[in-house]
């Protein structure tokens, strides 16, 4: 991390905790900035209704799944990718045990191991996540691109925004982690990935979930990657560190919590959401972090994302969604 982006977290941190501010800035985030679908959620309250869920059925029964696609930790043809079940066969009833199904109570079971197959031979860590497809099934789109499959932030010049799909959005999901790994390098034990904005090459916002193997309850964080640049990391509960301590207002294993993540106007918001407690929301400007280029497209990601690629062969994590809904304008 550069001397310069330190700089700039520690500087607004410090801001921050003096103004007794639960929105963090970094840069200048002006409350114009702030959308009111984040400071209108209620403080306490789980987003979606899980009590229309019913088990015994495919998860497409219970979710909208026309506008995603889901990459799997196995390669069932061999061909040295993760399998990729597209739009129009995962919204048709797939299901596949143990790695993503509908668990007794109606929620959405992703399981990935710490060892399997890759999306590609650049990526470290094995997956079974959704990625938003806007498409809906037209295979006649492409998949990348700036195309209508795909969308872009609002400071995009005009033409390359008519040619996207969307401009700007929000992912929100209200889950439940249920396992993370416990062996293995202690740098990655404990960390899952639930939900992410992913751009052309690099991440905008990647929302992570990590308990360690001596705490009772987990951290809640994300990164910001600046286009080809630097991570920014952010705490919303707790601390990413490999020897943190107990985070008393974390989160535990199988208990359910919401994120709402949103881009306006270049701005990403982040809020978290644990039963009966306040809100945490997370403010940071993007108008420097190189999204705005002709050649970025953005997708959403939900599910998870095994942040560790060493330990016990039979070692894996698990979430369970209740809610997921992809928003865009």
């Amino acid at each position: 991390m550069s001397k310069r982006t330190q700089y700039h977290g520690l500087f607004c941190l410090v801001f921050c905790l003096l103004m007794a501010n639960p929105v963090l800035c970094y840069g200048k985030v002006s409350a114009e900035a702030i959308p009111s679908s984040h400071l209108e959620l209620t403080d306490g309250v789980l987003l979606g209704n899980e009590n229309r869920l019913i088990s015994n059925v495919p998860p497409s029964y219970n979710f909208d799944l026309n506008d995603w696609s889901l990459s799997l930790p196995i390669d069932s043809n061999n061909d040295e990718k993760a399998d990729l079940i597209y739009e129009n066969v995962l919204s048709d009833s797939f299901q596949l045990t143990p790695f993503f199904y509908t668990a007794k109570d109606g929620g959405m079971v992703f399981t990935s191991p710490n060892h399997g197959a890759k999306t590609s031979k650049n990526t470290k860590y094995t997956r079974t996540e959704l990625r938003e497809m806007l498409r809906r099934g037209n295979v006649k789109i492409k998949t990348q691109g700036v195309t209508e499959n795909n969308w872009v932030f609002d400071v995009a010049d005009r033409a390359t925004k008519q040619k996207a799909g969307a401009v700007e959005g929000s992912l929100e999901a209200t889950l439940a982690v249920n396992h993370v790994s416990v062996s293995g390098d202690k740098s990655k034990v404990g960390r899952v990935i639930i939900g992410q904005i992913h751009a052309t090459d690099d991440e905008p916002i990647r929302l992570y979930y990590r308990k360690l193997p001596h705490n009772r309850k987990g951290a809640v964080y994300f990164a910001h990657e600046i286009n080809g640049g630097d991570d920014i990391w952010v705490n919303l509960v707790g601390s990413r560190r490999n020897g943190a301590s107990n985070p008393e207002e974390g989160i535990a294993l199988d208990e359910k919590f919401s994120y709402k993540i949103s881009v306006v106007n270049s701005t990403l918001m982040v809020t978290l959401i644990r039963e009966g407690k306040k809100n945490i929301t997370r403010a940071l400007t993007m108008h420097k972090s190189g999204y705005e280029k002709r050649d970025q497209y953005m997708y959403f990601k939900a599910g998870v994302y095994n942040q560790n690629n060493s330990g016990d062969k039979d070692d894996y994590v698990q979430a369970t969604f209740y809610y997921l809904n992809n928003i865009h304008r």
